[in-house]
Protein backbone atom coordinates (compact mmCIF):
# COMPACT_ATOMS: atom_id res chain seq x y z
CA UNK A 1 0.00 0.00 0.00
CA UNK A 2 2.37 2.98 -1.36
CA UNK A 3 2.09 6.25 -1.54
CA UNK A 4 3.57 8.06 -4.08
CA UNK A 5 3.70 12.19 -3.54
CA UNK A 6 4.44 14.68 -6.01
CA UNK A 7 5.93 18.37 -5.85
CA UNK A 8 6.12 20.16 -9.31
CA UNK A 9 7.19 23.34 -10.38
CA UNK A 10 4.88 25.12 -12.89
CA UNK A 11 5.51 24.42 -16.31
CA UNK A 12 7.58 21.41 -15.83
CA UNK A 13 5.22 18.91 -17.17
CA UNK A 14 4.52 17.19 -14.16
CA UNK A 15 0.70 16.89 -14.34
CA UNK A 16 0.92 14.45 -17.72
CA UNK A 17 3.27 11.98 -16.15
CA UNK A 18 1.63 11.79 -12.99
CA UNK A 19 -1.94 10.79 -14.94
CA UNK A 20 0.33 8.35 -17.07
CA UNK A 21 1.69 6.87 -13.97
CA UNK A 22 -1.64 6.76 -11.65
CA UNK A 23 -3.15 4.23 -15.45
CA UNK A 24 0.32 3.01 -14.99
CA UNK A 25 -0.18 1.91 -11.77
CA UNK A 26 -3.51 1.94 -11.33
CA UNK A 27 -3.71 4.35 -8.58
CA UNK A 28 -6.02 6.77 -8.09
CA UNK A 29 -4.30 10.44 -8.56
CA UNK A 30 -5.90 12.89 -6.31
CA UNK A 31 -5.28 16.17 -7.64
CA UNK A 32 -7.53 18.98 -7.58
CA UNK A 33 -10.24 17.52 -9.62
CA UNK A 34 -10.52 14.37 -7.26
CA UNK A 35 -10.90 16.83 -4.46
CA UNK A 36 -13.39 19.13 -5.45
CA UNK A 37 -15.52 15.42 -6.05
CA UNK A 38 -14.77 14.59 -2.62
CA UNK A 39 -15.12 17.88 -0.98
CA UNK A 40 -19.15 17.85 -0.53
CA UNK A 41 -18.77 14.94 1.37
CA UNK A 42 -16.39 17.33 4.30
CA UNK A 43 -18.85 20.07 3.92
CA UNK A 44 -16.55 21.74 1.25
CA UNK A 45 -17.67 24.13 -1.86
CA UNK A 46 -15.38 24.40 -4.78
CA UNK A 47 -15.39 28.47 -3.72
CA UNK A 48 -14.14 27.38 -0.41
CA UNK A 49 -11.11 25.10 -2.00
CA UNK A 50 -10.55 28.08 -4.49
CA UNK A 51 -9.39 30.22 -1.18
CA UNK A 52 -7.62 28.15 0.95
CA UNK A 53 -5.84 25.51 -1.92
CA UNK A 54 -2.04 25.42 -1.51
CA UNK A 55 -2.10 28.62 0.15
CA UNK A 56 -0.30 30.24 3.17
CA UNK A 57 -2.78 30.23 6.19
CA UNK A 58 -3.17 33.25 8.11
CA UNK A 59 -4.48 33.21 12.20
CA UNK A 60 -5.54 36.83 12.74
CA UNK A 61 -9.11 37.43 12.01
CA UNK A 62 -12.05 35.50 12.75
CA UNK A 63 -12.33 34.98 8.62
CA UNK A 64 -8.45 33.86 8.45
CA UNK A 65 -9.04 31.22 11.32
CA UNK A 66 -11.75 29.81 9.54
CA UNK A 67 -10.34 29.61 6.17
CA UNK A 68 -7.64 27.50 8.02
CA UNK A 69 -10.60 25.41 9.50
CA UNK A 70 -11.12 24.71 6.10
CA UNK A 71 -7.72 24.30 4.95
CA UNK A 72 -7.19 21.34 7.91
CA UNK A 73 -10.43 20.07 6.08
CA UNK A 74 -9.13 19.81 2.87
CA UNK A 75 -6.29 17.94 4.20
CA UNK A 76 -8.35 15.78 6.11
CA UNK A 77 -9.71 14.62 1.95
CA UNK A 78 -5.86 14.00 1.22
CA UNK A 79 -4.70 11.96 4.47
CA UNK A 80 -8.14 9.59 4.21
CA UNK A 81 -6.95 8.99 0.46
CA UNK A 82 -3.27 8.24 1.47
CA UNK A 83 -5.05 5.41 3.96
CA UNK A 84 -6.48 3.53 1.47
CA UNK A 85 -3.20 2.99 0.31
CA UNK A 86 -1.93 2.83 -3.17
CA UNK A 87 -2.43 6.51 -4.04
CA UNK A 88 -0.71 9.47 -5.83
CA UNK A 89 -1.06 12.49 -4.08
CA UNK A 90 -0.32 15.75 -6.21
CA UNK A 91 0.99 18.88 -4.19
CA UNK A 92 -0.74 20.30 -1.98
CA UNK A 93 2.46 19.41 0.67
CA UNK A 94 1.60 16.39 0.84
CA UNK A 95 4.26 14.55 2.13
CA UNK A 96 4.76 17.24 4.95
CA UNK A 97 1.02 15.78 5.94
CA UNK A 98 2.24 12.32 6.37
CA UNK A 99 5.50 12.87 7.79
CA UNK A 100 7.51 10.33 9.60
CA UNK A 101 5.53 7.42 7.09
CA UNK A 102 8.01 5.17 5.98
CA UNK A 103 5.59 3.68 2.97
CA UNK A 104 5.68 7.21 1.02
CA UNK A 105 7.84 7.57 -1.78
CA UNK A 106 8.82 11.06 -2.15
CA UNK A 107 8.94 12.18 -6.13
CA UNK A 108 9.93 16.07 -7.61
CA UNK A 109 9.87 17.31 -10.64
CA UNK A 110 11.75 20.65 -11.56
CA UNK A 111 13.22 22.31 -15.09
CA UNK A 112 15.19 25.48 -15.82
CA UNK A 113 12.88 28.52 -15.33
CA UNK A 114 13.00 29.35 -19.09
CA UNK A 115 12.41 25.90 -20.34
CA UNK A 116 9.33 25.74 -18.32
CA UNK A 117 8.05 29.04 -19.68
CA UNK A 118 8.66 28.03 -22.96
CA UNK A 119 6.61 24.88 -22.76
CA UNK A 120 4.05 26.28 -20.46
CA UNK A 121 3.48 29.29 -22.68
CA UNK A 122 2.97 26.36 -26.09
CA UNK A 123 0.44 24.28 -23.93
CA UNK A 124 -1.78 27.08 -22.85
CA UNK A 125 -1.28 28.95 -26.20
CA UNK A 126 -0.51 32.44 -24.35
CA UNK A 127 2.65 35.35 -24.58
CA UNK A 128 5.69 34.13 -23.19
CA UNK A 129 5.97 36.82 -21.32
CA UNK A 130 2.49 36.29 -19.28
CA UNK A 131 3.66 32.39 -18.94
CA UNK A 132 6.84 34.15 -17.11
CA UNK A 133 5.03 36.04 -14.88
CA UNK A 134 2.47 32.93 -14.19
CA UNK A 135 5.45 31.04 -13.29
CA UNK A 136 6.82 33.64 -11.18
CA UNK A 137 4.05 33.76 -9.18
CA UNK A 138 3.22 30.17 -8.82
CA UNK A 139 6.92 29.47 -7.37
CA UNK A 140 6.64 32.09 -4.99
CA UNK A 141 2.83 31.54 -3.81
CA UNK A 142 4.18 27.55 -3.73
CA UNK A 143 7.10 27.60 -2.29
CA UNK A 144 5.80 30.43 0.41
CA UNK A 145 3.18 28.20 1.23
CA UNK A 146 5.61 24.88 1.86
CA UNK A 147 8.30 27.12 3.67
CA UNK A 148 5.42 29.26 5.84
CA UNK A 149 3.12 26.11 6.69
CA UNK A 150 5.49 23.61 6.63
CA UNK A 151 8.31 25.13 7.83
CA UNK A 152 10.84 23.42 4.61
CA UNK A 153 12.47 24.89 1.99
CA UNK A 154 10.85 24.16 -1.11
CA UNK A 155 13.52 23.40 -3.31
CA UNK A 156 15.74 21.61 -1.27
CA UNK A 157 16.92 18.17 -3.18
CA UNK A 158 17.01 16.16 0.51
CA UNK A 159 13.53 16.46 0.83
CA UNK A 160 12.80 14.30 -1.67
CA UNK A 161 13.22 10.53 -2.95
CA UNK A 162 13.60 11.36 -6.63
CA UNK A 163 14.04 14.76 -8.39
CA UNK A 164 13.60 14.34 -12.30
CA UNK A 165 14.50 17.57 -14.91
CA UNK A 166 12.05 17.20 -16.91
CA UNK A 167 13.88 18.95 -19.63
CA UNK A 168 16.34 15.98 -19.57
CA UNK A 169 14.52 13.03 -19.22
CA UNK A 170 11.46 12.04 -21.41
CA UNK A 171 8.23 10.77 -20.21
CA UNK A 172 8.06 7.25 -20.22
CA UNK A 173 11.70 6.87 -18.67
CA UNK A 174 10.33 8.94 -15.21
CA UNK A 175 7.12 6.80 -15.53
CA UNK A 176 9.02 3.57 -15.38
CA UNK A 177 11.98 5.06 -12.84
CA UNK A 178 8.73 5.71 -10.86
CA UNK A 179 7.19 2.66 -11.09
CA UNK A 180 10.63 0.44 -10.10
CA UNK A 181 10.92 2.42 -7.04
CA UNK A 182 7.71 2.25 -5.63
CA UNK A 183 8.25 -1.65 -5.76
CA UNK A 184 11.09 -1.39 -3.44
CA UNK A 185 10.62 -4.22 -0.33
CA UNK A 186 11.49 -1.54 1.97
CA UNK A 187 7.90 0.40 1.25
CA UNK A 188 6.22 -2.94 1.79
CA UNK A 189 7.73 -3.62 5.12
CA UNK A 190 7.09 0.20 5.81
CA UNK A 191 3.15 -0.43 5.54
CA UNK A 192 1.83 -1.63 9.03
CA UNK A 193 3.60 0.90 11.16
CA UNK A 194 3.03 4.08 9.13
CA UNK A 195 -0.81 2.88 8.85
CA UNK A 196 -1.15 3.38 12.66
CA UNK A 197 0.79 6.64 12.43
CA UNK A 198 -1.78 7.75 9.66
CA UNK A 199 -4.77 6.95 11.79
CA UNK A 200 -3.15 9.14 14.44
CA UNK A 201 -2.66 11.82 12.11
CA UNK A 202 -6.10 11.63 10.75
CA UNK A 203 -7.70 12.25 14.34
CA UNK A 204 -4.92 14.68 15.22
CA UNK A 205 -6.09 16.92 11.82
CA UNK A 206 -9.76 15.85 12.63
CA UNK A 207 -9.24 17.65 16.56
CA UNK A 208 -7.53 20.71 14.53
CA UNK A 209 -10.26 21.37 12.17
CA UNK A 210 -12.93 21.44 14.95
CA UNK A 211 -10.74 23.95 17.10
CA UNK A 212 -10.13 26.33 14.84
CA UNK A 213 -13.93 27.02 13.59
CA UNK A 214 -14.37 27.02 17.45
CA UNK A 215 -14.74 30.09 19.70
CA UNK A 216 -11.30 28.91 21.17
CA UNK A 217 -9.66 29.50 17.76
CA UNK A 218 -8.89 33.38 18.53
CA UNK A 219 -6.63 32.78 22.10
CA UNK A 220 -6.26 29.20 21.81
CA UNK A 221 -2.66 28.61 20.75
CA UNK A 222 -2.08 24.62 20.36
CA UNK A 223 -0.22 21.57 19.52
CA UNK A 224 -2.12 18.28 18.76
CA UNK A 225 -0.76 14.76 18.75
CA UNK A 226 -2.63 11.76 18.83
CA UNK A 227 -0.90 8.17 19.69
CA UNK A 228 -3.23 5.59 19.52
CA UNK A 229 -6.53 7.56 19.92
CA UNK A 230 -5.21 9.66 22.93
CA UNK A 231 -5.17 13.19 22.00
CA UNK A 232 -2.62 15.48 23.67
CA UNK A 233 -3.25 19.61 23.65
CA UNK A 234 -0.26 21.75 24.55
CA UNK A 235 -0.16 25.26 24.49
CA UNK A 236 -2.29 27.77 26.17
CA UNK A 237 -5.45 29.51 26.76
CA UNK A 238 -6.73 32.17 28.39
CA UNK A 239 -8.93 30.61 31.19
CA UNK A 240 -9.35 27.37 32.94
CA UNK A 241 -12.73 27.21 31.12
CA UNK A 242 -11.30 27.40 28.06
CA UNK A 243 -9.59 24.40 28.68
CA UNK A 244 -12.56 22.55 29.80
CA UNK A 245 -14.04 23.81 26.24
CA UNK A 246 -10.64 22.32 24.37
CA UNK A 247 -11.02 18.77 26.05
CA UNK A 248 -14.66 19.38 25.31
CA UNK A 249 -14.34 19.61 21.64
CA UNK A 250 -11.39 17.32 21.09
CA UNK A 251 -12.96 14.50 23.05
CA UNK A 252 -16.29 14.65 20.88
CA UNK A 253 -14.11 14.10 17.67
CA UNK A 254 -14.64 10.68 16.05
CA UNK A 255 -11.76 8.40 16.64
CA UNK A 256 -10.55 9.92 19.71
CA UNK A 257 -10.35 7.81 23.05
CA UNK A 258 -9.29 9.94 25.73
CA UNK A 259 -8.16 13.58 25.94
CA UNK A 260 -4.97 15.08 27.92
CA UNK A 261 -4.44 18.70 27.89
CA UNK A 262 -1.38 20.24 28.54
CA UNK A 263 -2.29 23.63 28.63
CA UNK A 264 -1.19 26.89 30.24
CA UNK A 265 -3.04 29.47 30.99
CA UNK A 266 -1.81 32.94 30.11
CA UNK A 267 -3.15 36.45 30.72
CA UNK A 268 -3.40 38.90 27.86
CA UNK A 269 -6.45 40.56 25.49
CA UNK A 270 -6.12 39.38 21.84
CA UNK A 271 -6.40 42.42 19.31
CA UNK A 272 -9.78 42.89 17.64
CA UNK A 273 -10.76 41.50 14.69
Amino acid sequence: MAIITISREMGTGAYAVAKELAKRLKYPLIDRVKIEELAPNYGLTTEILERVDEKPPSYRTAEDRLKAAHLATMELILLDCARKGNVILYGRGAQDLIKGLNNVLKVRFVAPFEDRVEKFAEREWIDPDLARELIRKSDHQLGGFIHFYFNRDWSDPLAYDIVFNTTRISQSAMVESIVAAVKDPRLKEAEDESMEMLDDLIIAKRVEAELLKSSLARALRFCIVSEQGVVTLSGHVQSEEEIDEAIKLASEVEGVLDVEADLDVLNFKPGKD
